[in-house]
């Protein structure tokens, strides 16, 4: 049935897609195949062709076998993007495991539960991050510890005397240069990622398919824990493919991959979609404007997925005029509205016009994209293909008018099987509407006569800080253990440019109160939980907003906040 966005689909793509009936390591095996010699990772200079990606991918799935690693086993994958997380990647799915994608900014408090949750024996991870993972396991049970850690050297993947290496920014050099000391298991063994890729081990037979899981990427929520979302080989492929096919893209690109592949945005609209596609990855280990302006201008880069404040402070570069952008054909991406006068700009500039989208872990990244030749600003988009998704009164679950808010919710391909272990969970995030299964997104949003989709407001208690989800229950939980605090609810401030920062209302515990100061507070958080979850802002104050039934209002702090 047509819908009103459909009168703005490009009129070349058909509305959905078939997935192929493979693995995502056949998208591996059959770039190397087509295209043997030509660059599938570029990093400080070093080419890698696509069939040495295959050759070292292969030879860690076989040590990866060797360590007792079966069908359906999870691994660990803990690192900033460097050519080594795209070879274990696909080593994992190789050996016919699943992926468990860890933020690299978690510390040990947080990596125990990426460590138990989803029974995790094996791990693969960079030196400046191996420590930390050590000391996570070391304060779990004996039956729940890791067996087995590979880390690698950042300078494993590259000539540190190399131009490229040589120019990078002085604030880079002490991890990415520094070769660390492996660490010791508490009950198992460590692996340099050197010794683990020198074998002659036999390979297991490929032993999945579409329908098995691959990628078990966790998000957290209005509960304390982040939960597994449980993504087959099929909803990554699907989207992986649509990506491609929706950006025109060929095998001629050159994408600069900058945002993290552990996210879901970065994992299957930038990683997988070009390795399908038999492009060239030009990879940044994290985000630097001056950096990323010099690599778009030398490789000639055509694509670009970022989130909106990547290209701010890009423009903003004192050193902006010496830059080349007009190899750039796509530029898009997600995680916050881009500013209409930064939108304009690239227009303007550039003949560039910024493609808004929208995604969840839950649905492999894009559930919504604007179509590149008829995008709107500060917009999500229309559905993807193959997508269904619907606007709804988040109780009743009627469909909303034209420009009503009510929750947004989803059907398609790219849509996850459920969180991994929480049954009650999965049935509650998903409802029947005309006969379909659709997820609920949380988000409130409106669509307009023409089907673009808007977010309005979140059902959901979340921040948004420069595309990264902070969760204000999992963030609490954390600070309970601050020996000061007594009690403690994570609200959001607006911040001028990660668009909002987490701000902590706290009150401490009275024999306390004189002795602990805010700063002392957000030291303490540094060191207990990733960076970007940290409040930024901490208020003391005598007690929280309590309803009748004892629950902390934390809404109307909210409210007061925006006042």
């Amino acid at each position: 049935m047509d819908r009103p966005h459909h009168k703005f689909w490009p009129r070349r793509l058909p509305h959905a897609l078939t997935v192929p009936a493979t693995s995502l390591w056949d998208n591996l095996a059959i770039s190397a195949r087509r295209y043997p010699a030509k660059s599938a990772v570029v990093f400080f200079g070093r080419h890698y062709p696509y069939a040495e990606v295959q050759r070292q991918a292969e030879r860690l799935a076989a040590r990866l076998h060797a360590m007792g690693v079966r069908k359906g086993d999870r691994v660990l994958l803990d690192m900033q993007n460097c050519p080594q997380l795209l070879v274990a990647h696909f080593a994992i799915l190789r050996a016919n495991a699943v992926v468990v994608p860890v933020n690299p900014m978690n510390r040990a408090e947080e990596l125990k539960h990426y460590i138990v949750d989803p029974d995790a024996k094996v791990a693969i991870t960079t030196s400046d991050l191996a420590a930390e993972i050590a000391k996570a396991d070391a304060q779990l049970p004996p039956e729940q510890r890791l067996a087995h850690m590979i880390v690698t050297q950042f300078t494993d993947a590259f000539d540190a005397d190399a131009d490229e290496a040589r120019a990078m920014p002085d604030a880079w050099k002490p991890w990415l240069l520094t070769r660390h000391p492996l660490p010791q298991l508490a009950g198992g063994d460590v692996m340099a990622w050197t010794d683990a890729m020198d074998n002659t081990l036999p390979l297991p037979q490929p032993d999945v398919g579409p329908a098995d899981l691959a990628v078990l990427p966790y998000t957290s929520g209005t509960t304390g824990h982040p939960k597994g979302c449980m993504h087959p080989h099929r909803s990554l492929l699907h989207n992986a493919m649509a990506s491609s096919v929706w950006g025109n893209a060929t095998p001629e690109n050159v994408t600069l991959l900058v945002v993290p592949m552990f996210h879901i945005t970065g994992m299957v609209s930038v990683m997988h979609a070009n390795i399908y596609t038999g492009s060239t990855l030009v990879m940044m280990p994290r985000w630097d404007r001056d950096v990323a302006g010099r690599l778009i201008s030398s490789y000639r880069v055509t694509t670009w997925t970022n989130i909106p404040t990547m290209v701010i402070d890009l423009l903003g570069s004192p050193h902006f005029e010496q830059y080349d952008l007009t190899s750039l054909a796509h530029i898009g991406g997600g995680g916050a509205a881009m500013p209409q006068a930064v939108a304009q700009r690239l227009f303007d500039q550039f003949g560039l016009r910024y493609v808004e989208g929208y995604g969840l872990t839950e649905t492999a990244a894009p559930s919504h994209s604007n179509p590149p030749d008829a995008p709107k600003q500060q917009c999500l988009g229309i559905p993807f293909m193959s997508c269904d998704a619907r606007v709804v009164d988040p109780e009743t679950f009627a469909e909303m008018p034209v420009g009503e808010q009510g929750e947004i919710i989803i059907h398609g391909p790219m849509v996850f099987d459920g969180y991994w272990k929480r049954p009650e969970a999965t049935d509650a995030a998903f409802i029947e509407f005309e006969g379909k299964r659709f997820f609920r997104s949380g988000d409130l949003g409106r669509m307009d006569e023409d089907g673009y989709f808007f977010l309005t407001d979140r059902l959901k208690r979340m921040i948004n800080a420069s595309g990264f989800k902070v969760w204000p229950a999992e963030v609490e939980a954390l600070m309970f253990r601050h020996p000061a605090i007594q009690e403690a609810c994570i609200i959001s401030a607006r911040d001028a440019y990660r668009g909002e920062t987490v701000k902590a209302v706290v009150v401490l515990r009275p024999a306390f109160r004189g002795q602990v100061a805010e700063q002392d507070v957000i030291d303490w958080c540094r060191d207990h939980m990733a960076v970007y979850k940290v409040p930024r802002i901490v208020q003391f104050v005598e007690a929280l907003p309590k309803s009748g039934s004892g629950k902390v209002m934390w809404r109307s702090l909210q409210e007061a906040e925006a006042r």
